[in-house]
């Protein structure tokens, strides 16, 4: 019988001086986040920045910060976000999420996030820990992720009646 096991193993990837931040928020939060933004423009234009697609253009309107725009969630936004963190092209992730409003692509908004913790990449779902996350001393400087999620598979050898 064959049991899954799960450990960390060392992977050496760095998170550059330059994040690169994924901006994503739910319907009800997009003014807090754009708002959000323009309180962090200074600390915001000093890295890259990418969104989904309401989110990209409120933030860049309130800013005007550039942002590269993936789909909107419902609409696989929130995958290809999740894809480009698997990449390591997004090291970063601030989403402000609903916790109270029901969202048809849940399943999607799951996946982003255990990608994230997967891939060991700072996520700040409120404004507090996005605050804490942008004023932290890593935001100026090269950080080292050491260790991310591995599967390893354990066969058990049948026992000897003997």
């Amino acid at each position: 019988m064959a049991q899954q096991k799960y450990t960390y193993s060392t992977v050496g990837k760095n998170i550059g001086k330059q994040k690169h931040i994924a901006l994503i928020a739910h319907d009800n939060m997009k003014s807090e986040m754009a708002d959000w933004a323009n309180q962090n423009k200074e600390i915001l234009q000093k890295h890259f920045l990418y969104g989904t697609a309401t989110t990209a253009k409120l933030i860049t309107e309130k800013t005007q910060l550039p942002i590269t725009a993936y789909n909107s969630g419902p609409l696989g936004g929130d995958q290809q976000i999740g894809s480009r963190i698997v990449e390591g092209d997004i090291t970063f992730v601030v989403f402000f999420w609903d916790p109270l409003e029901s969202q048809p692509h849940d399943p999607d908004i799951k996946a982003l996030l255990r990608i994230a913790a997967v891939y060991d990449i700072p996520i700040a779902t409120n404004m507090a820990t996005a605050d804490f996350l942008l004023t932290s001393h890593y935001m100026d400087n090269e950080y080292r992720v050491e260790k991310t999620r591995s599967v390893v598979h354990v066969v058990q050898k049948p026992e000897d009646d003997n």
